[in-house]
């Protein structure tokens, strides 16, 4: 009995007291109205066709379209590869991990890259640092980017508290961050001059953006709140930031402009049921200690959205079933939609004709 009673303390004491990396802050949430009106579910992405990507590879987070019409993504490893023809061909091994893609005005690609910070390629071996550090530190987490077309450079920092590289990946460290609610999140913007500078902070993980076609304002997604914000670029609104889309039945993550004015969003998850903890800042450290097994985690429920610059939900395509995968992002290429994933061994291609 006494022993009985020493492990009983013991399991106690781990649950109420061990240290964890995790220090949940308290977050009410909006009630999850779930799939209804323009979000209502359908299984339109059981028509999209998978590629598959060579060799095993898995984790296209992202697409860019390249000046010769050439579409591109990376791999979970950091290959890079050309995706338009029938089969996906690899071009260079980048390394790191990329996350967001996006051709320049140069003709460049540019890379956010979760552990090097935004980097740029022009062809195979020309890989190199653009924005390593800002205000006197590391970029930790680059997650997606946009470019002006004279050269600026706009990136998320989905946390500046924890290091994808040193905590497992990026898909443990979203869910300890968006489990944490710490606003630790910005979006910083590179000149053509060189100077880096945050514009936007206090986000729970930041993660997609967007820049308007006449580049007035920057879209912004906040996957831990489930929203997009809109950030006033130019203008007397200039500097200003204000809730785009609220309370949305999953969390956002990779935004594309399509540049006629209307953008693709994906999501990564619906929203989760463990949400109803977030009151709940103890009870959240108590859970992360019972381990991996009964942490919250994504959903596998594809989902996307089209939308114009007014916030009106254009297009809803969904994978109830989960057969895609996680889904990051959605774009428009030649009357293609391209959707990729997270970590999955493909992406999808759909014909837009195909779509309602």
């Amino acid at each position: 009995m006494r022993a009985f009673l020493i492990l009983l303390l013991a399991g106690l004491g781990y649950l109420l007291f061990w240290p964890v990396p995790v220090d949940p802050v308290a977050y009410d949430p909006p009630k999850d109205e779930g799939f209804v009106g323009a979000y209502a579910e359908n299984d339109l992405l059981d028509m999209a066709e998978t590629v598959s990507l060579p060799d095993g590879e898995i984790g296209p987070e992202d697409i860019a379209v390249m000046p010769d019409g050439g579409v591109y993504t990376t791999s979970h490893s950091g290959i890079l590869y050309r995706i338009d023809g029938d089969t996906p061909v690899a071009v260079d091994r980048l390394g790191g991990r990329p996350l967001g893609l996006k051709a320049g005005p140069d003709g460049a690609l540019y890379i956010s890259d979760s552990f090097r910070g935004v980097m740029r390629w022009s062809g195979p071996g020309t890989l190199t640092p653009v924005v390593e550090e800002i205000d006197g530190g590391p970029v930790i987490y680059a997650n997606q980017i946009e470019l002006a077309r004279d050269g600026t450079i706009y990136f998320s920092n989905s946390s500046d508290r924890f290091d994808p590289e040193t905590m497992g990946g990026t898909k443990p460290t979203s869910v300890l961050t968006i489990w944490e609610q710490s606003d630790a999140g910005y979006v910083a913007r590179r000149t053509p001059d060189g100077t880096v500078e945050k514009i936007a902070t206090g986000f729970v993980y930041t993660n997609g953006i967007a820049l308007s076609p006449n580049e007035d304002f920057l879209l912004i997604a906040e996957t831990g709140r489930a929203r997009l914000h809109r950030l006033w670029l130019t203008g007397h609104k200039a500097g200003t930031q204000e809730v785009f889309l609220d309370n949305l039945p999953g969390y956002p993550d990779n935004l594309e402009a399509q540049g006629d004015g209307t953008y693709w969003l994906a999501f990564a998850s619906p929203r989760v049921p463990s949400e109803a903890l977030m009151p709940y800042p103890f009870l959240r450290k108590v859970i992360w200690r019972l381990g991996p097994m009964v942490r919250p985690a994504p959903i596998h429920r594809g989902m996307l959205i089209q939308f114009d610059g007014d916030g009106t939900v254009l297009r809803t395509v969904q994978d109830p079933g989960g057969r895609l995968g996680i889904t990051t992002g959605g774009k428009v290429v030649d009357d293609t939609l391209y959707i990729t994933t997270l970590d999955s061994p493909w992406f999808a291609r759909l014909p837009v004709l195909k779509l309602p």
